[in-house]
């Protein structure tokens, strides 16, 4: 690939300090993955800021935007060529580090104009996207892996996977750099405390498909909770979601049910609401008034217990076991967690399964136990199945249960991160959802005129690498996610449109993906994707989602066919 060779014959040029720099900016990213580390500038403070350097009036910038639906993009047209303008990388990552470390707003905006200010108008392009974490040229982490492999190893295809494992294990793609240019790869080891990739499902349609793809399944529950990462290491447990965020603070219980654990591990599962009395997840609009606080009081401690329900280990006792089947990590976690009293172990076993108990899952998983509310870790039952009619029964099982459906998964799979294949499947009916951006924002009606609670959506269109809007809901959030929602887009807005004809409008920053269910998908040449919902309603907030985990204009497409079919 063109571009991978680029990146290559750049990535030999430079030192090693600024190959690794290089890496990482190319990724996307101001920091490491592996870092906690976060520049916190928003979308408003660097369009005022462009504003301000330009020295063009908003109605050129907002024309400027409306042409190239980037803020990147904006600044590379809209700043004016200086003498002396011009960065080096690794001047560009000292001041990111400022930047920082700088305590509020207004100090960080300082030091973000100066740099934009030194910059020439195409390097202040690229300083926007990293800030903004929209880059888009094109390259992703994985790409810029496989430059690494070019640039440093004799036969790339040998030496990809070692580039992959290494920047897995350490969460650096920086210090990837360094040690494939030292030949030294092989010496990378596992950071704790920073999250891995979590391997994806792709959705099935029926039991028939589901049994499919593998000969023998492990069919678990598919919980309505989010998904989560846990790390642990010497008396010490954190938290992680799917969008790599330490979570840990939401879930204050969870950490010392898992802290005594012998081995250091790292561990895969749900966290739910739960019921312990009953020993039944409960809906996912109670676990979200736990989701985004730093502080949760005693009493919501105890109206809102949660547990963490443990489908799977990726690393045990000094190593990693993501390559060996899940049959074998299955077993690796059952004896891991085998010794921990705070654990709710299942007895789900086959035998049971075949005495005509499946289904029974409150009764085989969670037994009696007693103190219940002290146990917040849960090892996830799972059964074995032959027979469509068999995984028909369990999922109608699961859906009493209140559970979203099933997850079917290969015995002899091992662990992918990142990646949608065919050996992780899950089965859900219900109404058609989709993953969506908000794009745009409106200001409502009546007792919400105050409030933005009008939502325009997009899809993505993979070709283009550009989000297509496909909708527009104002229904299915509560009362406090709306004020909480309107506090965000006022603070990431990019343009403000007033006008008779548009209303009060806002287009933000694309950052906040929404679940939305519709009745059916029409053809429209209203919206640019082509299609349009019809009556879609808000299902949920998907905070555990990063913008680009969002569906595409192909899956619209998916969806509308099948309707057809």
């Amino acid at each position: 690939m063109l571009k991978t060779a680029i990146v290559a014959d750049y990535l030999k040029s430079r030192t090693n300090d600024e190959a690794a720099v290089s890496a990482i900016f190319l990724s996307g990213r101001a920091f490491p993955a592996g870092e906690e580390t976060t520049l916190q500038v928003g979308g408003r403070a660097l369009w005022q800021i462009v504003t301000e350097l330009s020295e063009r009036d908003e109605a050129e910038l907002t024309a400027a935007y409306r042409r190239h639906g980037d803020l990147g993009a904006v600044a590379a047209e809209v700043l004016p060529e200086r003498a002396g303008q011009g960065l080096a990388v690794l001047e560009v990552e000292q001041t990111f580090r400022q930047v920082a470390a700088a305590r509020g707003p207004a100090v960080k905006a300082a030091i973000v104009r100066d740099l934009i200010s030194r910059a020439t108008p195409l390097e202040a392009k690229y300083i926007v996207k990293i800030i903004t974490g929209d880059l888009r040229i094109g390259l992703k982490e994985s790409l810029v892996e496989e430059a690494i492999a070019r640039a440093y190893g004799g036969t790339p295809a040998d030496v990809l996977v070692s580039v992959q494992r290494a920047n897995m294990l350490l969460g650096d793609i920086g210090e990837t750099v360094r040690l494939a240019s030292e030949g030294r790869l092989a010496h990378a080891e596992m950071r704790l405390f920073h999250p891995l990739g979590f391997m994806l499902a792709s959705p099935i349609e029926s039991p028939e498909e589901g049994l499919s793809y593998f000969a023998e399944a492990a069919v678990e529950d598919k919980y309505d909770g989010i998904r989560a990462q846990a790390h642990v290491a010497k008396g010490e447990a954190k938290f992680f979601s799917r969008t790599r965020d330490d979570i840990t603070e939401s879930f204050p219980e969870l950490p010392d049910a898992l802290a005594g654990l012998s081995q250091d591990a790292v561990l895969d599962g749900e966290i739910v609401a739960w019921n312990y009395p009953a020993g039944h997840a409960r809906p996912f609009s109670v676990l979200q008034q736990r989701l985004g606080r730093k502080k949760v009081s005693d009493k919501m401690l105890q109206e809102t217990p949660v547990a963490f329900l443990v489908f799977d280990v990726l690393y045990a006792g000094g190593e990693l076991v993501m390559d060996r089947p899940l049959r074998e990590r299955a077993r690796i976690l059952d004896e891991l967690l085998a010794a921990e009293r705070k654990v709710i172990h299942h007895g789900d076993t086959e035998s049971q399964r075949r005495r005509g108990k499946i289904g029974k899952q409150e009764k085989l998983a969670f037994g009696d136990t007693e103190d219940i509310p002290a146990a917040r870790i849960i090892r996830a039952p799972a059964s074995r199945v032959s027979s469509p009619g068999e995984l028909e029964e369990l999922f109608a099982a699961a859906q009493e249960r209140g559970n979203e459906g099933l997850m079917i998964k290969d015995l002899d799979s091992a662990y992918t991160p990142g990646k949608r294949g065919k050996s992780w499947l899950k089965m859900k009916r219900e109404l058609a959802t989709l993953d969506v951006v908000v794009t745009a924002v409106e200001y409502g009606h009546g007792k919400r005129v105050g409030v933005l609670s009008d939502y325009t959506f997009a899809v993505w269109d993979t070709n283009k690498g550009k989000l297509l809007n496909i909708g527009k809901a104002y229904s299915g959030l509560t009362d406090s996610e709306i004020a909480e929602m309107t506090q965000w887009f006022l603070e990431h807005t990019l343009e403000d449109r007033h006008s008779e004809a548009q209303g009060f409008r806002r287009v933000v920053e694309p950052k906040i993906v929404l679940e939305v269910a519709f009745n059916n998908m029409m053809e429209s040449d209203r919206h640019e994707s082509g299609y349009a919902l019809r009556f879609p309603r808000i299902v949920r907030l998907r905070p555990d989602k990063t913008a680009e985990e969002a569906d595409t204009v192909e899956r619209a497409r998916q969806i509308y066919n099948q309707q057809r079919a």
